[in-house]
């Protein structure tokens, strides 16, 4: 009986502990997060500079390191410097009517009467719609503007974290397989399960970074090179908006050129609208099509339905972290599901059992 007592008492407190701990950790999600993706998709390059540095882990960290600061994070940085002060210049511009939505809306309407008499016939008001796109469109560049002006006075917080990810990042990569074997030996689900599981865990994670990366990247790029050979104001800025919009599967970036295509018919300006639509649909799109479910469903084994479900779910649940944390979580689901019913022998769907025989007289 004291046994028992001591044991019970011993696993409140340390549940009490581990609370307690995570909630220290809580401002720190994000970066912690991220500091565990990067490890895992470059944790082959750690794994292969071992071997050829005899070990050398430390050595091999630091390598790795510094390739993903050059790769990832020096880029990324100054995308993100360059797109906040277009932004805040775009903001700028609607503040002081050099760019009016409303009047591109009224051209639209003028050129196609036959939207608006559609609209009318659904009992849709125009003016309505044309409110809440001057809104929207006010809304998102005061939102860049004060992101730009947030980003300048918290540099050094911004500074912080990123140091602390590539921190965390080193000692991720340089004992990676200690901490992995001993999260192994804490957790009580079994070691054959855990090491499938954390197997799953780094699969899907890899897969949904790199795919949805190289699928942002090369959509967005494609788009704000066509906005820029065409001759459209804020290409970089657009550019960078379709790259985050490829991240939602079946919108894309068409969320963006399409409306502007519009306007470019509404203004005459038939070639270059054709020309956007074409690149639109034959290769920007076309490219959705073809590589998410090459280095997304095929990687992560989860079907096309299922990743569209759980990417706008973690995007609504945990904003631009939750196009990694949604399809993971679906397929730790599908994961826990499949040990399940794999232990229990649950018998497939397909199969009932069947009447014993009795034996002939």
């Amino acid at each position: 009986m004291q046994e028992k007592l001591e044991t019970r008492t011993f696993l409140l407190f340390l549940l009490i502990i581990t609370v307690g701990f995570l909630m220290i950790l809580k401002p720190f999600f994000g970066t912690i997060f991220w500091a565990c993706a990067i490890t895992i998709i470059f944790y082959p390059m750690q794994t292969r500079l071992l071997k050829y540095l005899n070990g050398r882990s430390t050595v091999s960290a630091l390598l790795t390191l510094t390739t993903c600061i050059l790769v990832v994070v020096l880029p990324v940085t100054l995308l993100i410097s360059s797109v906040v002060s277009e932004g805040a210049a775009y903001y700028g511009k609607l503040e002081s009517g050099e760019v009016n939505p409303a009047q591109y809306l009224d051209q639209v309407r003028t050129a196609f009467p036959a939207v608006q008499q559609t609209l009318e016939r659904f009992g849709i008001d125009f003016a309505k719609i044309k409110e809440g796109v001057l809104s929207v469109s006010m809304s998102g560049g005061k939102w860049i503007a004060q992101h730009a002006l947030s980003i300048g006075q918290n540099t050094f917080k911004l500074l912080l974290n990123i140091c602390l990810m590539l921190y965390l990042t080193f000692f991720l990569l340089r004992d990676g397989n200690y901490l992995m074997e001993l999260l192994i030996r804490a957790l009580p689900l079994g070691d054959t399960r855990e090491r499938m599981l954390f197997a799953k865990f780094g699969e899907v994670t890899r897969a949904t970074i790199k795919g949805n990366m190289v699928i942002a990247i090369v959509q967005g790029s494609l788009g704000g090179l066509v906005f820029w050979a065409l001759g459209i104001p804020g290409a970089l800025l657009w550019g960078v908006v379709m790259a985050v919009m490829s991240l939602i599967p079946a919108v894309g970036p068409a969320i963006v050129w399409a409306p502007v295509a519009i306007y470019l018919f509404a203004a005459g300006d038939n070639i270059k609208g054709m020309i956007l639509v074409g690149v639109g649909m034959g290769v920007i799109g076309l490219i959705d099509n073809i590589l998410r479910p090459i280095l997304v469903g095929r990687d992560t084994k989860l079907p096309d339905y299922i990743v569209l479900l759980s990417t706008l779910g973690g995007l609504g649940l945990f904003g631009i972290n939750g196009f990694v944390i949604g399809p993971l979580v679906a397929a730790l689901f599908i994961a826990f599901w499949e040990i399940f019913i794999r232990e229990v022998n649950v018998p497939d769907a397909g199969t009932e059992p069947q009447a014993e025989q009795k034996p002939e007289a």
